[in-house]
């Protein structure tokens, strides 16, 4: 199924539905607000064996986690968690991250998006771009600058329903790779948001989303490490099938290439799941998650790759699951911030 709705750029709706039911919507929510309660390295584990079959529904279900859940867990109120974290934990609801525009990706500072206090409201303006689940999702956090000569320190968070009059969310179609899940870019046209939709205090947006991503990095490492393993399970498959007299799993060109897809897949593993235990059991885990996405995202490019070189021409057809993995892969190293931001978090952690 999820091969069909990939190739048909369909989002799985019945598929979310099935796994919000089961719980994994809300995996580190506690259950007082509709979620699983279990930590993080589980949570991560899920990811990496939803992606394997499915990258697209591994993303669908980082994005309701990690950037949604997390942050409405971690920075809302009481009533904000009654009335936003549950529905979405418990997989009633979905949700959106809204934080990237055209002209502010990895500069957050230098968002344009604005939210000016009239009254018990808030009136937001401006666009965000890439945002995923975006059509389908029932609530967004939208980051915008309630005061804009303060740079990052003027970046407020707010909580936005679907359903807000102004607000619009327009499909992105086609994508690379990850066709089935579903991306937009949304509007703003004078949307009210009421005071009471803030989350955290005033200010704390660029605090809040630099903490969300962190953690999103964990899933989405969780993603590309997914990839890798069925882009290597793939290729044993194919070589196990392979029983003509001159046998490719013969050669050892094609052994040490398995080797090198096995070991950098396991180096990502334990970088992962470190990373997923690190957040479980610190406060700060920015440099774990950063070495985890990037070296994750490595291993899914280079092993899907290598995966698409040893088919050879076999690997080309549309049909052909490697094509798919090599396409999918590509993402893990541009969202919730490129190879070379991870690059910049590390480098910044080491050299004080």
């Amino acid at each position: 199924m999820s091969d069909r709705l990939n190739r048909e750029s369909t989002f799985p709706t019945e598929i979310v539905k099935e796994l919000g039911k089961r719980g994994f919507l809300g995996m580190t929510i506690s259950p007082d607000y509709g979620g699983m309660g279990v930590d993080n390295v589980a949570y991560s584990i899920t990811v990496e064996e939803i992606s394997r079959v499915c990258a697209s529904t591994g993303v669908i279900v980082s994005v309701n986690n990690s950037l949604v859940c997390h942050p409405l867990n971690k920075y809302g109120n009481d009533e904000q968690k009654k009335k936003y974290l549950t529905p979405l934990a418990s997989g009633v609801k979905l949700g959106s991250f809204g934080l990237t525009e055209p002209g502010a990706g990895t500069d957050v500072s230098s968002l344009q998006s604005t939210a000016v206090k009239e009254g018990d409201e808030y009136i937001i303006n401006g666009s965000k771009t890439f945002i995923t689940n975006g059509p389908n999702s029932d609530t967004f956090i939208v980051f915008a600058a309630t005061d804009k000569e303060a740079r990052h320190k003027g970046i407020s968070a707010f909580i936005m329903d679907r359903e807000s009059q102004g607000f619009d969310a327009n499909s992105i179609a086609p994508k690379l790779g990850i066709h089935a899940s579903s991306t937009a870019d949304l509007a703003f046209d004078n949307v009210r948001v009421p005071t009471e939709n803030l989350l955290g205090n005033l200010g704390d947006g660029f605090k809040i989303s630099m903490n969300t991503l962190d953690g999103g990095r964990i899933g989405i490492a969780s993603q590309a490490l997914g990839i890798a393993q069925a882009s290597l399970d793939h290729t044993l498959s194919f070589l196990d099938s392979d029983d003509g007299p001159t046998r490719l799993s013969k050669k050892q060109s094609i052994q040490h290439k398995v080797a090198d897809m096995a070991t950098e897949i396991e180096a990502a593993r334990l970088l992962v799941y470190k990373a997923a235990f690190t957040k479980d059991t610190k406060d700060r885990y920015s440099e774990e998650a950063a070495m985890a996405k990037l070296h994750a995202a490595n291993t899914a490019m280079k092993v899907s790759s290598w995966a698409f070189e040893i088919m050879g021409s076999r690997a080309n057809l549309e049909k052909n699951m490697v094509e798919r993995y090599l396409r999918d892969a590509k993402i893990t190293e541009i969202y919730e911030g490129t190879s070379e931001v991870q690059r910049m978090v590390i480098a910044a952690a080491r050299l004080r």
